[in-house]
């Protein structure tokens, strides 16, 4: 598993476990970290095999994800919201809710990831820790988020 889906996994983790504590991002990041470099369950998931944590690429790029969403939050709900119709942000199950920030996030202020790896790793994500039912609903919302014109980065990427 390539290091960036681990970081994506890792900022997940991060933006979920907020969500459910409203504990602040900074204070997340910093205790799920702890806990990977613990030795706990789920650690192999995300940890470079040769060290006991995540690597500093993948924290790295973690750290950027929570920070990027956290930051944008807004705008990120409201172009949820405008594509999630019948959908409320506060009605959807946390892991899809925080899988779609993450990937909006991606589509909306990473110009250097390709759009469709943006999509494909967030339907991985819905695939590995969502319902039967979450990579379908992911895809839909994302696939919507590109054919609207005033959600688009300037630039087309790959």
């Amino acid at each position: 598993m390539g290091s960036r889906r681990r970081a994506r996994e890792l900022a997940l983790k991060v933006l979920y476990r907020a969500d459910l504590t409203h504990e602040e991002t900074d204070r997340s990041l910093c205790s799920v970290l702890e806990l990977l470099g613990s030795g706990e369950p789920g650690q192999e998931v995300i940890s470079d095999s040769e060290s006991k944590g995540p690597s500093e690429d993948l924290r790295q790029f973690a750290s950027k994800l929570v920070q990027g969403v956290q930051e944008h939050l807004e705008e990120i709900d409201r172009v949820l919201m405008k594509m999630a119709r019948n959908w409320r942000v506060d009605r959807m199950t946390t892991v899809d809710r925080n899988i779609l920030r993450l990937a909006i996030y991606e589509l909306l202020f990473c110009p250097e990831i390709p759009v469709r790896v943006s999509i494909n790793e967030a339907i991985e994500l819905g695939k590995r820790f969502g319902s039967a039912e979450s990579p379908a609903f992911i895809n839909g919302i994302l696939d919507k988020i590109l054919n609207l014109d005033d959600s688009r980065p300037e630039k087309s990427r790959g």
